[in-house]
């Protein structure tokens, strides 16, 4: 099982112990009406743990993603195990439009936030 979601907006960001990858779909006001927010975090005293929010859920930790493909403006994350808060999908697969914003954003931070679990794909 798959879920698919598709976003206009992509956007990259550092933060203290954190990389993210900041996926939205927005209403012509300019406002945020679905989201997706890719997050992973390095703590000095454990392994970096990944994480997935959706729309104010979250779910994730250090098995989430098993591995990830990038082609072209679709991103597949492929689960270790059926994610319960996607309705049992085994894969995520993420479009955005494409623009030469998202492309600096996915191009900026897809390697630094899924770093090995990305085993395919080209850009």
């Amino acid at each position: 099982m798959s879920g698919s979601r598709s976003y206009d907006t992509v956007a990259f960001d550092v933060r203290d112990n954190a990389t993210m990858l900041f996926f939205a779909r927005t209403t012509p006001e300019g406002d945020i009406d679905d989201y997706l927010l890719l997050m992973r975090t390095i703590d000095e005293d454990f392994d970096s743990s990944t994480y997935i929010e959706i729309n104010e859920k979250q779910f994730g930790g250090h098995n989430l993603i098993r591995s990830s493909e990038l082609v072209g403006n679709t991103l597949t994350l492929h689960l270790h195990e059926p994610a319960a808060e996607l309705d049992g999908a085994e894969q995520i697969v993420l479009t955005w439009a494409d623009t030469r914003e998202n492309g600096d954003s996915i191009e900026a931070g897809a390697f630094r936030v899924l770093g090995d679990t990305m085993t395919g794909g080209s850009a």
